[in-house]
């Protein structure tokens, strides 16, 4: 990975090695088509999406997996689903030596937008 925290999402996925570039790209397509009208950029050194200028959610790759970030409201209302996996307060860890859980990944952006644009 490169020290230097890169500008754009691009350039953010092409700091890793092909195999986790493959795997960041398909989320970031997933959240991209569930959430088109979501602005793209770097917060806190990692993909982010917001919607109406609120979080909707992030993700960064990392040696083993890949950490998803939804907010706790995204993480709770998929809890059982994501019960499997690794979690902190707000985070899930997706392990990259198993299949990431794309429909779940885009499951849970839907509901973050339905609850980002009910706040508008």
């Amino acid at each position: 990975m490169k020290s230097t925290i890169p500008d754009t999402v691009v350039g953010y996925i092409a700091g890793f090695p092909k195999d986790v570039q493959k795997v960041l790209k398909q989320i970031r397509s997933v959240i991209k088509q569930a959430a088109p009208e979501a602005v793209e950029s770097i917060s806190y050194a990692m993909p982010a999406y917001k919607l109406n200028g609120k979080p909707l959610v992030y993700f960064a790759g990392y040696e083993k997996h890949i950490g998803f970030y939804a907010t706790p409201t995204g993480h709770e209302k998929f809890k059982k689903e994501l019960s499997k996996y690794k979690q902190g307060k707000g985070s899930v860890q997706f392990p990259l030596d198993e299949p990431m859980p794309l429909d779940l990944i885009k499951r849970i952006v839907v509901f973050r937008k339905k609850e980002n644009e009910k706040r508008k």
